[in-house]
């Protein structure tokens, strides 16, 4: 059998270059909270003109990229650009009833996502309430939430295999909950900086799910040529592939 061609495209590469910096600013994360986990914790709520410290750093980080999804510019990825009417393309007398079924499926399919997802952290909000974890834990779950999400896109993203079962990230419609997915241990916190991540992240999921709402033919291929196989720029599914294959050939 022949394998697919491996195509480096600039935003493919792109995604590994920030992937790599995710998991650097993770290492930071960790070897603060191995060095001193109390200390760790207290970074988050030193008052920015007491001390400038690398989470206010992180912070910075986290705000900018939310913010730039609630305004979307050409530099977002073609998952999250999708929402955008510039990017909507129309498949010619595409079947509107066909649309209405795309939605609905849809619709049933991310809210179990959802629904699985909040179930897995009552279990974190459980183990936090009956002081199994503390505050340093979820922050450092945090982290790796914030991992995870590229995990997701480029390696393997459970959602989308056991869920969603979509083609593809481009093609996904929970593609820009990732960060009220990322920032929900912050709910628990209770500082300033823990709470402003988590509603800016849940001002994004909003905005995203009223694109949905009023503009469900941007979010299927069947109705938007910008999100077909060849006109994506991404190509994030490459590796996906190789590992999805690469599982199946063990398995055999």
């Amino acid at each position: 059998m022949q394998k697919n061609k491996f195509i480096p495209t600039p935003k493919l590469i792109g995604y590994l270059v920030k992937f790599a910096l995710r998991l650097s600013a993770f290492g930071i994360m960790v070897w603060l909270y191995l060095r001193d986990k109390d200390a760790f914790y207290q970074y988050t709520v030193t008052p920015l003109k007491d001390s400038f410290n690398f989470m206010h750093f992180m912070w910075f980080v986290f705000m900018g990229l939310m913010a730039l999804h609630l305004f979307p510019t050409k530099i977002l990825s073609m998952g999250a650009g999708k929402s955008c009417k510039e990017n909507f393309i129309p498949v010619p007398d595409y079947s509107e009833s066909e649309l209405l079924k795309f939605v609905h499926n849809e619709n049933k399919k991310s809210w179990r996502c959802m629904l699985v997802w909040l179930g897995g952290n009552s279990i974190v909000a459980l183990l936090y309430f009956c002081e199994i974890i503390g505050k340093p834990e979820l922050l450092l779950l945090t982290g790796f939430y914030f991992i995870c999400d590229y995990i997701c896109i480029i390696i393997f993203c459970p959602f989308q295999t056991f869920g969603m079962k979509n083609q593809c990230c481009v093609n996904c419609h929970i593609y820009d909950w990732g960060h009220f997915m990322m920032f929900t241990p912050m709910l628990f916190l209770g500082t300033f900086y823990s709470i402003s991540l988590f509603f800016m992240s849940t001002a994004v999921i909003i905005r995203w799910e009223i694109k949905w709402k009023r503009h469900p033919e941007r979010f299927w291929r069947g109705s938007n040529q910008t999100l077909s196989c060849k006109n994506c720029h991404d190509k994030t599914c490459q590796i996906k592939k190789a590992v999805r294959n690469s599982l199946l050939s063990k398995n055999k």
